[in-house]
């Protein structure tokens, strides 16, 4: 006993007490041969006959005891009906026993049949209050008036001091909902009683058996005795079955002497009690107990009545928002449009304050949310915690400390896991809700030592009121809830599978156009360079053989071969930029300084550009496709040269430097410059300047130098000003 609280009554057998109440008496026939297997020790209160005298002895033993006491009943047919047709068809048989009337009330445990014998004392018409009760308790639409109501009529019915209705919560802690009392006592409406209050196996109990009397707290119960030693009857279903010595202790210390159950079930677990204490030993009739029974019965049935009622109006408003979001992901060719842009969003599908969607690598939000930077960490965890497609709860600083930063915005989350592969998900999240939670006593000491050291076995000897401020915690996610974010899940993932069907159909029928257009370049390639080739060659030919020719003739073919000389360089040109889209990249570490050093060299002899001063700075090394990165560099700073070829004092800088993650480099020049009209078409195909007129170039080269930096996922960029020069920006990602 020196480590008890009320867990230790977790493990109490408390459907084998060994006893049974002192308001009747009880005996055990065995099934087989109907011979008496338990008696209880107070059979000689009532009918003068020891227990130990019929134990083992046959049932016609009984029947004779009983026959001498001026009761006739033929207990073995009864016992044949009941084991036919149902003991409920049979209870309670009523008798007289010295004068005294009893219910006699069967059922059966294992091998043996049990009767037990009750005091009857109603004196009046059941049935006709009952019906009344039930009327009246129905006509409230509200829950909370249905539960004031049942309250109030059991109190009418039974005329105990005090009627609760007291409602289980998830946590398995109880509350009182509801309470119909006398004016001189002190109201427990709205206290909390922790969990262990009634253990688990008590639960239990309560949904086998809808109704619960005890009689009086004062009174010793009968012990049960039997024969041969055997094992203690088991009397789950007894309506005498004795109570435990631990909750006869906490009914004292709250000063109560009789106390009455009725369980209320939903969908067949245990909601709540309707709870009932009196300050004075009362029993209450078997008929009486069943009337209430019924409430019960009835209260339970309209408590699903309205549970469903409730559900399905909220079902219907999610569904209806969820409906809405499938259309529009149906209509809508972005995902993220879909769910976030539309008068109907992702907040509608519940009652979520903000929304977080991970997708395609990027965090998109509506409503409240955590900042950024808690965002990120939780997304984390989920992705490492969530085994299962959803992960719900309205207390998320309990599984997860950091989010204790956080809990006004989101105490409470439902994530869906959208693709784990891809980490993409969504989080709804619901915002704090305080809560001041007022416990009949300290929760926190279910044991107090008394004044000789002994341990109390009650929770709490005064049951003042303990108050509670229940932070970090949400409104509870409901069912319909849940079921809508599963069904929306299933909706987008099966959107986003469509349309990644699609996008492989795509690239499928790209590939297939690659190739065509592979082989409409080699043959436009082809057949243009034959026709190009034979014009050049036959020009060339013919002024070779006719060297008499007049100089303007001269001239007029040279422009021909000239024309089919810059032909056949666009054409090498388009295939370049064909080319370049197609071209798988092979990633190296680039030594750029000594690749701009051969470029610089090159074009500098190309153009015959000796007096030109070209200024290389920093060059860190970059990773790319090496012939690609060279025929970036080799094109910008051709056009460096070209366009500034010129200028007074031409000069060009080159220089490299890292910021944040990127090497940029920085081509400039003091050319020609472009116009501020023109900046927007630089990168167009074929699109060549005013000013660039004299110079040649075929309108490809910025286009093809534009597509190999996207390919690297680097950036290009430029600053002009006309008649002052250009400077071209090389963007590339350090790996």
């Amino acid at each position: 006993m020196h480590s008890i609280d009320l867990t230790n009554c977790d493990r109490e057998p408390i459907h084998i007490p060994g006893k049974i109440q002192s308001h009747g008496f009880l005996l055990a026939v065995n099934s087989q041969n109907f011979n008496i297997t338990y008696a209880s020790e107070n059979l000689v209160n009532h009918l003068g006959e020891s227990a130990t005298a019929l134990l083992d002895q046959p049932l016609q033993n009984l029947i004779d005891l009983l026959a001498n006491l001026g009761v006739e009943i033929e207990l073995e047919a009864i016992l044949a009906l009941g084991k036919s047709q149902g003991f409920d068809l049979i209870n309670p048989y009523k008798l007289t026993i010295k004068g005294n009337p009893y219910y006699l009330i069967l059922h059966r445990s294992a091998e043996n049949y049990i009767l037990e014998f009750e005091i009857a004392t109603l004196q009046y018409d059941v049935q006709h209050i009952i019906g009344k009760s039930v009327a009246e308790i129905l006509l409230n639409r509200s829950l909370n008036g249905l539960l004031e109501k049942a309250a109030a009529e059991v109190k009418r019915l039974i005329e105990y001091d005090r009627v609760m209705i007291y409602k289980f919560q998830e946590d398995g802690h109880g509350e009182v909902v509801a309470e119909e009392k006398n004016e001189e006592l002190e109201p427990f409406f709205g206290l909390h009683y922790p969990a262990s209050d009634i253990p688990k196996q008590a639960r239990e109990l309560y949904k086998l058996n809808m109704t619960r009397i005890i009689a009086d707290v004062y009174t010793e119960s009968a012990a049960i005795a039997t024969f041969n030693n055997d094992a203690p009857l088991d009397l789950t279903h007894s309506t005498l079955r004795a109570v435990s010595p631990i909750h006869i202790q906490y009914l004292k210390n709250m000063g109560v002497a009789s106390s009455f159950s009725i369980s209320l079930l939903l969908n067949g677990e245990l909601w709540g009690l309707i709870a009932c204490h009196n300050y004075s030993p009362k029993f209450i009739d078997y008929k009486a107990r069943e009337g209430c029974k019924l409430i019960g019965n009835i209260l339970s049935s309209a408590l699903e009545f309205r549970e469903a009622e409730f559900n399905n109006e909220n079902d219907q408003v999610y569904q209806t928002a969820v409906d809405a979001l499938s259309e529009q992901l149906e209509s809508d060719p972005e995902i993220i449009s879909a769910l976030t842009k539309h008068k109907t969003n992702l907040l509608d599908a519940n009652s979520a304050t903000g929304v977080a969607i991970i997708y395609e690598k990027k965090i998109y939000t509506l409503g409240q949310t955590p900042a950024m930077e808690q965002l990120e960490p939780l997304i984390n965890w989920l992705k490492l915690t969530m085994n299962d497609s959803i992960y719900y709860t309205h207390q998320l600083s309990a599984h997860y400390k950091p989010a204790l930063s956080f809990a006004k915005t989101a105490s409470g989350i439902i994530a869906c896991l959208l693709s784990k592969s891809m980490g993409e998900l969504i989080i709804w999240f619901k915002q704090e809700t305080l809560a001041t939670m007022y416990w009949a006593g300290n929760p926190e000491k279910p044991v107090e030592k008394s004044e000789v050291g002994m341990l109390n076995l009650s929770p709490r000897n005064s049951f003042e009121s303990f108050t509670e401020i229940v932070k970090n915690t949400a409104p509870k996610w409901s069912t319909s809830e849940i079921n809508g974010a599963l069904k929306l899940r299933e909706k987008i993932t099966n959107t986003i599978n469509k349309r990644a069907d699609e996008i492989r159909l795509l690239n499928e029928r790209l590939k297939l156009a690659y190739e065509e257009l592979d082989t409409f370049s080699y043959t436009i390639s082809h057949d243009l360079r034959t026709p190009l080739t034979a014009i050049k060659s036959y020009t060339e030919l013919f002024l070779a053989r006719n060297k008499n020719i007049e100089d303007k003739n001269v001239q007029l073919l040279d422009r021909v071969l000239v024309g089919a000389d810059k032909m056949r360089f666009l054409i090498d040109e388009i295939l370049k930029l064909a080319r370049v889209g197609r071209a798988d990249i092979e990633l190296a570490h680039i030594n750029v300084q000594e690749m701009i050093n051969d470029i610089c060299q090159t074009v500098v002899s190309a153009y015959k550009a000796d007096h030109m001063s070209i200024e290389i700075g920093n060059c860190p090394a970059i990773d790319g496709d090496t012939i690609l990165i060279n025929q970036v560099f080799t094109n910008i700073i051709s056009n460096a040269v070209k366009y500034s070829t010129k200028s007074i004092n031409p000069t060009i800088t080159i220089n490299g430097e890292e910021v944040n993650g990127e090497i940029i480099y920085k081509i400039a020049d003091n050319g020609i410059g472009i116009e501020v009209d023109n900046h927007d078409k630089v990168f167009e195909l074929f699109r060549r300047m005013e000013n660039v007129k004299d110079f040649e170039g075929t309108g490809v080269g910025l286009a093809i130098v534009k597509r190999i930096v996207e390919r690297h996922n680097g950036r290009i960029w430029f600053e002009s000003e006309l008649d002052k020069g250009t400077t071209f920006y090389l963007s590339f990602k350090k790996l």
